[in-house]
């Protein structure tokens, strides 16, 4: 794989990271900031559980998961996950799920709107620049993949 190939990470800046392991925190001890919960999901080379922290988001029914900052680790995790199962955590309710990625637009790009309506204070910065809730179909359509989303189902 070339340099070219490799997925789009956004890394954290310091401010990002303190706030998120604050929040991980809070999350951990039952607190949630904005429907905050802590993912659990095994490592696709350790076998250990791993965790961060991640906002889950009901849309029409559904639950959600996006990954703002790209292919980060807990994408490839999941991603490697031959049944797609994850945990989310709050306090000491956890939830197990099978997770499973939105690859169509058609159905990605709505779970991409309202995640940035909700959210682009938090994580608009990790989109690309003149990136929002506004935009059009096919600019979010152009990020499905590169902002994977996955649908959680109740197991």
């Amino acid at each position: 794989m070339s340099m070219d190939d490799q997925p789009e990470v956004v890394a954290p800046t310091r401010f990002a990271a303190g706030f998120n392991r604050v929040a991980l925190g809070l999350t951990r001890h039952g607190v949630s900031l904005l429907g905050s919960r802590v993912l659990e999901v095994r490592g696709r080379v350790s076998g250990r559980p791993r965790e961060t922290v991640v906002n889950l988001m009901r849309l029409d029914g559904a639950t959600f998961l996006v990954a703002p900052r790209g292919v980060t680790q807990w994408v490839r995790n999941v991603r490697a996950l031959p049944d797609g199962s994850v945990a989310t955590r709050l306090g000491r309710r956890r939830q197990e799920w099978a997770a499973t990625e939105v690859t169509d637009p058609a159905q990605a790009v709505p779970v991409l709107r309202h995640y940035l309506r909700r959210w682009a204070w938090e994580v608009g910065a990790f989109f690309p620049p003149g990136v929002s809730a506004t935009s059009s179909d096919a600019e979010l359509a152009a990020l499905v993949g590169r902002k994977p989303v996955f649908r959680l189902t109740p197991r």
